[in-house]
């Protein structure tokens, strides 16, 4: 039987193999990062406030220019919640865990013996020819650079990583990892990048402990993550709800994954585009954009790209590879009517 045989399953699944908590707040000071006892958490508190309206929708600036000279001597009135260090703390810290899993090549779903001994003999021939080794360094500057503090990153006078697997601490100073390139890993990055590596493989379990400190000055605000709120008629009188865990300021575990899953800079003209690496997904997507990056017409999306490599035998090429096996890492429900 040859590859041109194969059909696409029509239910394909993979669990994520880089399986992150939410991630806690708390609030110290700069210089007890080593100890443990001197953090507090951080509380989501209730805010009236009195502004302005500026949003052009609600004005109705488009349509009615007389409506807007009476709204927008209107008192703008809102209930918000908010984060903050203590007038004490000049410090956030942020700590969460990471588990890094094996067994790639097998799906946790799958629906078609054949398409998944194609699949598997694709991924592990990608494994011998390649190792994880790109993706895991990836990954391991991701956690080295703090992107998953998002917004917490900006303006800070300092940021350092933690990052704890065993009895091993590996100390990186944030700030001074770029964030729209990567590098090659020596010394400490490298050792960390090694630890994923073979969590990826299955060669060994990975459970790591990250803990991010920023020094923010302080009383500054922090930024959790915001709910999306479906169901209008709860706090519906609140217009900004924060996430919190056990009364405990967070940010989402879908969050700190975007972030730490953002290496695709393979995607089509990249370099031109210049906004540096995007979270891997099936087409590109970048909601805060507004825009897909691999749309299905350049051929370069997810489902056309392991379609031609497990179906028609028709390999990628090698960045094509790391961003297919990304996407399988990254774990989702695929198959024939995903698309």
């Amino acid at each position: 039987m040859t590859k041109t045989t194969v059909k696409t399953a029509s239910v394909l699944a993979f669990e994520r193999k880089l399986a992150n908590s939410d991630a806690l707040m708390f609030a110290g000071n700069w210089q007890d990062s080593g100890d443990h006892t001197r953090w507090q958490p951080i509380e989501i508190k209730e805010k009236a406030v009195r502004g302005t309206i500026s949003n052009r929708m609600k004005t109705g600036l488009a349509s009615d220019p007389l409506k807007v000279d009476a709204e927008i001597q209107k008192a703008n009135l809102q209930r918000v919640d908010v984060a903050a260090l203590p007038f004490d703390a000049d410090t956030l810290k942020l700590s969460f865990t990471l588990r890094v899993l094996g067994n790639l090549s097998l799906p946790s779903v799958c629906n078609d013996q054949d398409y998944q001994a194609a699949l598997a003999a694709v991924i592990d021939g990608y494994r011998t020819q390649h190792g994880f080794g790109i993706l895991a360094a990836r990954y391991a500057e991701n956690l080295a650079n703090g992107r998953f503090l998002w917004r917490n990153r900006v303006g800070a006078e300092d940021i350092a990583v933690h990052v704890t697997h065993n009895n091993r601490c590996w100390k990186f100073e944030a700030d001074t990892l770029n964030l729209r390139s990567f590098s090659t890993p020596v010394g400490d990055l490298a050792e960390l990048a090694a630890v994923v590596e073979e969590g990826l493989s299955g060669t060994a379990s990975a459970l790591l402990s990250i803990e991010a400190f920023v020094r923010l000055g302080a009383g500054q605000e922090v930024f959790p993550s915001q709910e999306l709120v479906l169901d209008t008629s709860r706090d519906s009188k609140k217009s900004k709800i924060l996430y919190q865990v056990g009364n405990v300021a967070a940010l989402h575990s879908q969050k700190v994954g975007n972030a730490l899953r953002t290496i695709d800079d393979w995607y089509p003209q990249a370099t031109e585009r210049e906004l540096g690496p995007i979270a891997v997904e099936p087409y590109g997507s970048v909601t805060s954009k507004g825009k897909a990056y691999r749309q299905p017409k350049d051929k370069m999306d997810f489902y056309t790209l392991l379609d031609n490599w497990v179906t028609k035998d028709k390999e990628p090429d090698v960045e094509q590879q790391h961003y297919v096996m990304a996407i399988l890492i990254r774990g989702g429900v695929f198959g024939e009517k995903s698309e």
